[in-house]
């Protein structure tokens, strides 16, 4: 087990890698947050789930492992039951697309998807959790696209006895509606959904109601979230709608099983990193105040990706307006004089990313934290959101190495510049009346410059 506390973005240690987050505030009041793990360089997830729990927002606890892949019985199992994840007779516009590429490359994706491989490793992908009469029910897929579920005493865990489900897919989301009926939901592309039955654990497979959420309707693409609000139902997921699934949309129904209208996006986090792809998350009301828990990748990869929280806020319509990502996260605005990390950067264009110190690549927040942004070019960019002050602003001191010019613009307006000679700083003024603004560094002549610390005052 380990404690830290922390409000900004990302919330977690560096080196905790927590995405794919579900958050759900359960019966001792504590939020819990439950993901999958990144730690591997050349896919997404790992053999491990951890959970996180917080009381406040702000001290923040992550959980000895939950769960295991090789803790599940039925994996490389020839025995265990097999159920279809994608279905590839349903042609959506992103499954020809990768078909077409694929085949431009003289591949055969659908063969490759659907060939048996008995040396994959058992990584587990995004999860759900729920509390049911003193059980807490933990839903899971894996990476051979069977699912199950694991059964705890504790919202965290361990998680033991796991059964597998008469499904294929990835991506589970579990609800309990306010008569105690529980529904599952699952799928890729277009999703499915079920009433689960007393067990918690079973359904009736002809029951499925298929295409819950579609590419083509609803810019479905994974990771199925279900929330009731007032009388209407919420169903967040990975978006397409803007040509890959960076953002988190919603869908709205009066039942649980549809039928659900497209209704917008809350949260984007392209431009997190240069090779960002994907979004998964959901979310949950805390203390009256409602938040969007989702996940942004680092080191200019698709993976390392890390857990991230905005406030949101729902309509008297019904609506949840979008909002962007932020530096400061669940907390205030960052103060004069406090410092900014490089890493906290909540917006990046152009090559610039938030990359690791190669001499202690696995140094986290509790060693003064490593990482810094790298690897900028002429014309890159970083943003920060949000500080503030109740002064005028005259003043930027940055940590960095190698050499560059850098424009400090506040919102719209360029506040100043700064020059920087080998990792020495030539000047710092600027000038900015008081108030709260975006900060954003526009690099120039960029010869090896990196970025670790920003102080603004």
């Amino acid at each position: 087990m380990r404690e830290f506390k922390n409000r900004r973005n990302p919330i977690l240690p560096l080196d905790i890698h927590i995405p794919d987050s579900e958050g759900h505030v359960m019966p001792d009041g504590k939020l819990y947050l439950y993901g999958s793990f990144d730690d591997r360089e050349d896919v997404y997830c790992s053999d491990k789930y951890h959970v996180v729990s917080t009381p406040d927002m702000e001290h923040w606890t992550i959980h000895d492992v939950s769960l295991t892949g090789p803790d599940i019985p039925w994996y490389n199992n020839p025995d265990a039951p097999k159920y279809p994840g994608i279905d590839w007779s349903h042609p959506t516009p992103f499954i020809q697309k990768m078909l077409a590429d694929a085949a431009a490359k003289g591949d055969d994706m659908k063969e490759a998807f659907e060939k048996e491989d008995e040396e994959k490793p058992p990584l587990l992908f995004a999860p759900d959790c729920i509390y049911k009469d003193g059980k807490y029910y933990l839903y899971f897929c894996m990476s051979d696209d069977s699912e199950g579920v694991a059964v705890s005493d504790r919202p965290e865990g361990p998680f033991t006895d796991p059964v597998q489900l008469p499904c294929g897919g990835i991506d589970p989301a579990i609800f309990i509606d306010d008569d105690g009926q529980a529904y599952y939901y699952w799928g890729q592309l277009f999703s499915h959904g079920v009433k689960l039955n007393e067990d918690m654990v079973s359904f009736q497979e002809d029951e499925i109601v298929d295409d819950l959420v579609t590419e083509e309707e609803h810019f479905f693409h994974e990771g199925s979230s279900m929330r009731k609000i007032g009388d209407t139902y919420y169903y967040v997921y990975a978006d397409m709608q803007r040509g890959k699934p960076t953002s988190l949309g919603y869908a709205t129904s009066k039942s649980p099983l549809g039928p659900f209208e497209y209704q917008g996006i809350i949260i984007d986090n392209d431009g997190c990193d240069p090779e960002s792809w994907n979004n998964h998350g959901s979310i949950e009301c805390v203390n009256g105040q409602w938040y969007v828990f989702y996940h942004r990748s680092s080191r200019a990869s698709q993976q390392h990706r890390r857990l991230c929280i905005e406030p949101v806020t729902i309509n008297a319509d019904g609506t949840i307006d979008e909002v962007k990502m932020t530096s400061q996260g669940v907390g205030e605005p960052f103060a004069p004089g406090e410092t900014i990390m490089g890493y906290q950067a909540c917006g990046l264009k152009g090559t610039v990313y938030i990359g690791v110190d190669g001499e202690n690549p696995q140094c986290g927040n509790d060693c003064g934290g490593s990482e810094k942004l790298m690897n900028i070019s002429d014309g890159d960019e970083a943003v920060f959101r949000y500080i503030k002050s109740d002064k005028e602003y005259c003043e930027i001191q940055l940590a960095a190495s190698g050499s560059g010019f850098v424009e400090v613009w506040m919102n719209e307006t360029l506040a100043g510049s700064v020059t920087v000679e080998d990792g020495v700083q030539q000047n710092s003024e600027i000038r900015m009346e008081a108030g709260e603004y975006e900060l954003r560094l526009v690099f120039r002549e960029a010869d090896g410059l990196e970025i670790r610390e920003i102080t603004v005052k």
